[in-house]
């Protein structure tokens, strides 16, 4: 019957979603070393010793903090997320990298931003759930837009398939 599909048509459909949910597990297991990397710093910047060194500069602790985050990324992002994806022009995908995560940083600094003076809530627990948690989820889905289709986009070869 024409509505039915036979499992040599359905593979081609499957296929492209195995791969999407394969690379958002890597793009996932990336972001976890990267997070961990970001929030490690930010509050051991923060707090530790009960007082961090950049206690009362929370968005200077924020911005460092991002940027250890950014290097762990940028390598797990180059080498295994996205390793066949990556360009031979590395500078610019470096700096189109560090753009993307550029913006995502000011997402996330905007976030703890409008929690910490325009709202007032200026406890380590807020800063973290503003930033750390609101901040993150919405750089989070913008930069996995931006550098599947700005940073690492899909190249095709000349026989029209992905590839280098």
């Amino acid at each position: 019957m024409g509505w039915t599909r036979s499992p040599q048509t359905a593979a081609p459909r499957s296929a492209p979603r195995s791969a999407l949910t394969s690379e958002l597990a890597r793009f996932g297991a990336v972001g976890v070393a990267g997070y961990v990397a970001d929030v490690g710093g930010f509050n051991l910047l923060r707090a530790v010793g009960g007082s961090g060194p950049l206690h009362d500069y929370p968005l200077t602790a924020k911005v460092i903090s991002s940027v250890l985050g950014i290097a762990v990324a940028w390598l797990g992002s180059r080498y295994w997320t996205y390793a066949g994806r990556r360009s031979d022009a590395m500078r610019q995908e470096l700096f189109r990298f560090v753009l993307v995560c550029g913006i995502g940083i000011a997402i996330s600094v905007g976030c703890l931003w409008f929690s910490h003076y325009v709202l007032g809530l200026t406890s380590l627990l807020a800063d973290n759930l503003a930033t750390n948690v609101i901040g993150f989820i919405l750089a989070t889905a913008f930069r996995f837009w931006a550098y599947r289709t700005h940073v690492f986009p899909e190249r095709t070869g000349q026989s029209g398939e992905p590839g280098r």
